[in-house]
């Protein structure tokens, strides 16, 4: 709607915005083989970076924010505003906004439900209002998809369903057996981009890890596999890997990802690891903050009005919906909680 280019060939001066390192890389690969980078080598930016370097006395016409989710709605390092896609809005023209609140994964991220009505009432206004409903990443049956809903949204399991598709929901008993298999399909050339995921309830922070054990790591009794980016690589193989997603990197099979390494990315096959934090009570799946070691998940935020709110529930639920929804082919599962991973292999059986 906004008067970006009255003058017939007129170049439009536009941006591809995402708060994620992972997606950053890739978008930026992708710019670079279509040329976009020729004449504007910050076509593909990060939020921060876009509202820093542009003024909201000279906006420019377009800017696509993609995973808009996990922009941030507090001042956080170098960002010193209140809300990343307010500033954002302020410095272009047209901004077209991707949004899930099932994927805000920190408090840093959180939205309150007022300005997220206000801004979905401006876009209706416009008539620029388009709710997406399909899930084309999985490749699967309604029925298939709707257990992963169910398991997500009302903490239900229900029996797994036989997909006509060929999409897979298997269960484990022990994470070894889960590696194992995610390994075998990562040799298959047609499912190589298979890789391992696991809640963030193993303790990683971007510091060495202590002195007695080699990387940070997921440990579960005597097995276990450092966290994703911990494993080093030669010099060849870093160059090679620096235009590459973490799932893209050959010797990430050998490590597991996070929310944060592998959001908004496709999988041929996800094994899930779902640790202590995601247990089963009384019939239902219940989140348990005090083992999850995503500080910036339990953390209490504080609010407009100055009060301090707890959103843990919800954000660890938003967590395992990023990781259940990576598998194009086939989901695998492990759950350490007992009464959970008893659960569902009642329901594979049935």
């Amino acid at each position: 709607n906004a008067n970006c280019s009255e003058t017939p060939g007129e170049r439009i001066e536009s941006y591809l915005v995402v708060n994620h390192d992972e997606q950053l890389t890739v978008y930026k690969q992708i710019a670079d083989k279509l040329d976009l980078c020729q004449e504007n080598k910050e076509i593909v930016c990060k939020p921060t970076a876009f509202i820093n370097h542009h003024s909201v006395n000279e906006p420019v016409d377009v800017v696509l924010v993609d995973e808009a989710h996990l922009l941030w709605t507090q001042g956080k390092q170098s960002y010193r505003g209140k809300n990343q896609l307010k500033d954002i809005m302020e410095r272009a023209k047209v901004v077209i906004v991707m949004f899930d609140q099932k994927q805000i994964l920190r408090t840093e991220q959180y939205w309150e439900n007022q300005m997220i009505e206000e801004l979905e009432r401006q876009a209706k206004k416009r008539d620029n209002y388009i709710v997406l409903k399909n899930q084309l990443r999985m490749q699967a049956d309604i029925e298939t998809i709707k257990w992963i809903r169910d398991f997500v949204d009302r903490q239900e399991i229900r029996p797994i369903p036989h997909d006509t598709k060929g999409y897979e929901i298997n269960i484990f008993d022990t994470p070894a057996q889960l590696q194992e298999e995610i390994q075998n399909r990562s040799e298959n050339p047609g499912t190589s981009l298979s890789r391992i995921v696991a809640t963030f309830d193993w303790e990683y922070i971007d510091k060495k890890p202590p002195h007695y054990q080699k990387y940070w790591e997921v440990a579960i009794g005597g097995w276990k596999m450092p966290w994703n980016k911990q494993i080093k690589t030669d010099r060849k193989a870093q160059k090679r890997n620096k235009k590459l997603s973490w799932a893209e990197q050959e010797h990430t099979i050998h490590e597991v990802g996070s929310t944060y390494t592998i959001q908004g990315f496709d999988l041929n096959y996800v094994g899930v690891i779902l640790g202590p934090s995601v247990k089963y009570r009384d019939g239902k799946i219940v989140f348990d903050p005090s083992c999850s070691k995503n500080k910036k998940a339990v953390q209490n935020r504080t609010l407009s009005d100055g009060t301090k709110q707890n959103f843990a529930q919800t954000l660890l639920r938003n967590e395992i919906n990023v990781l259940l929804t990576r598998g194009v082919n086939g989901l695998y599962i492990y759950a350490q909680d007992e009464e959970l991973r008893e659960a569902l292999k009642h329901a594979k059986r049935h």
